[in-house]
């Protein structure tokens, strides 16, 4: 059987340093194609584990821009339901711990994005990205905020008991229609 050898193409008389840049810069070129086409974002959970807000040089979340990017417009005043114990609890930390940023009812601030709105619903960021949030901050990926910073002194209890409050400030403002069954309330 004939074989057609193709390491002359590899190895052959070109002289490849000469190459290699323009080799880098269609790599280059490509990366940042597809990095545009994507949006550049971190919206999953797994990749926003891996960025917090110490590693860009953005603007702190209290003096950053208050235009959201690719939403509509934020919840306008939350509603609030009758709340499990949990959530009660929930409320009081979140209260103490976030609410100068996302407001007493997670209906958002001019430091913070409002967490009662349909991107913060289980599908879009799942419980787990409210706990890495909290434990790890999280780049600016939604809103023109700027970056979260980590909340310390939080046990991982009262994150889920903050998760519950604003599960069920989801579910009395219509985002959702029920607590998932995975958050720990």
């Amino acid at each position: 059987m004939f074989r057609m050898n193709h390491d002359h193409l590899l190895t052959g008389p070109i002289n490849h340093h000469c190459n290699r840049p323009v080799a880098f810069i269609l790599l280059l070129a490509l990366v940042l194609l597809l990095t545009a086409a994507c949006g550049g974002d971190a919206e999953t959970p797994h990749e926003e584990a891996h960025t917090t807000a110490s590693e860009a040089d953005t603007p702190d979340y209290e003096t950053s821009q208050t235009t959201e990017t690719s939403s509509p417009e934020p919840t306008a005043a939350a509603a609030v339901a009758e709340l499990s114990d949990a959530a009660e609890a929930g409320r009081k930390l979140f209260i103490a711990n976030c609410a100068q940023c996302h407001g007493r009812r997670a209906d958002g601030t001019t430091q913070g994005p409002p967490l009662v709105h349909q991107i913060y619903e289980p599908g879009h960021h799942a419980n787990a990205s409210f706990v890495l949030a909290v434990t790890r901050g999280v780049r600016a990926h939604h809103w023109e905020f700027g970056n979260m910073p980590a909340v310390p002194g939080l046990t991982i209890d009262e994150i889920h008991q903050i998760i519950c409050y604003v599960r069920e400030l989801q579910v009395a403002n219509g985002i959702i229609d029920e607590v998932p069954t995975s958050t720990p309330c």
